[in-house]
């Protein structure tokens, strides 16, 4: 019917063609799990005005630098149990930042 060399030619291109649509479907997977920057920027933008809402105390919708250094060294302290004025990984891993714990609710 079909001489050997046409059906291993007929393999070959066969299996080359599975392989480059394998590649192709992975790489497409791949790309598709990675959030465009726009859409990182959405994912944080809830978390970032929690924060507004935590750090400022004048409630004039920006965080002043002073406002900003009064919180950080307030959870500098709070986080620095061992009152080394230094902070290590594990301390640092500690901090649960939120609106809620800061709230109280």
């Amino acid at each position: 019917m079909f001489s050997r060399s046409y059906r291993v030619r007929l393999i070959v291109i066969l299996a080359v063609l599975i392989a480059a649509a394998t590649f192709l479907g992975t790489a497409a997977a791949q790309k598709a799990s990675v959030p465009r920057a726009q859409d990182r920027l959405a994912l944080g933008e809830e978390h970032v005005k929690q924060l507004l809402l935590i750090i400022e105390t004048d409630q004039g919708g920006m965080i002043s630098k002073p406002e900003y250094m009064k919180f950080m060294e307030a959870e500098f302290q709070r986080l620095d149990k061992s009152h080394r004025g230094q902070l290590n990984a594990r301390e640092l891993n500690q901090s649960t930042l939120s609106a809620n714990r800061v709230a109280g609710k």
